[in-house]
């Protein structure tokens, strides 16, 4: 099963999740996000690209044909994640469990203040553990979160 690691309390999810894409680049991991949602993914998307002015953060989505040498890849759906390349690193910003998180060595999860985001954020939460993976939460503090 896989760990889960919830990281409560961004000011921002998105800006949150660019941060840790960012450290998990830096320490040489790649990283798969997950997102059906077509804006928040697009969001994403633009955020990598101008979140931190003097870094860069190669990431694509799976279909595009650069995807073999990007070190995030994005899936916009279920069929694109089952069809990943098996990569240990999972982040989520749908609001639903990943399909297939069995899979992933560790899932991240990042959740914000908002009370619709805690919401899915504990119905995730039930669902993995019901699952029988290793679920753990971190109070972000000030904006940082090393999982």
């Amino acid at each position: 099963m896989s760990r889960v690691d919830f990281a409560y309390g961004a000011a921002h999810r998105l800006r949150a999740a660019c941060r840790t894409t960012a450290r998990h680049v830096q320490a040489g991991h790649r990283l798969l996000v997950y997102c059906t949602d077509p804006r928040r993914l697009r969001r994403f998307d633009s955020l990598l690209w101008d979140f931190d002015p003097v870094s860069f953060i190669p990431h694509a989505h799976l279909d595009d044909p650069l995807a073999d040498q990007a070190d995030v890849l994005l899936a916009a759906d279920a069929a694109a994640l089952d069809a990943a390349p098996a990569i240990g690193w999972l982040l989520n910003l749908d609001l639903s469990c990943p399909p297939g998180a069995e899979r992933f060595d560790r899932i991240l999860e990042i959740v914000s203040g908002h009370e619709a985001d805690l919401q899915a954020a504990r119905s995730r939460w039930m669902h993995y553990r019901d699952a029988g993976h290793d679920v753990r939460g971190h109070q972000l503090s000030q904006g940082t979160w090393e999982p």
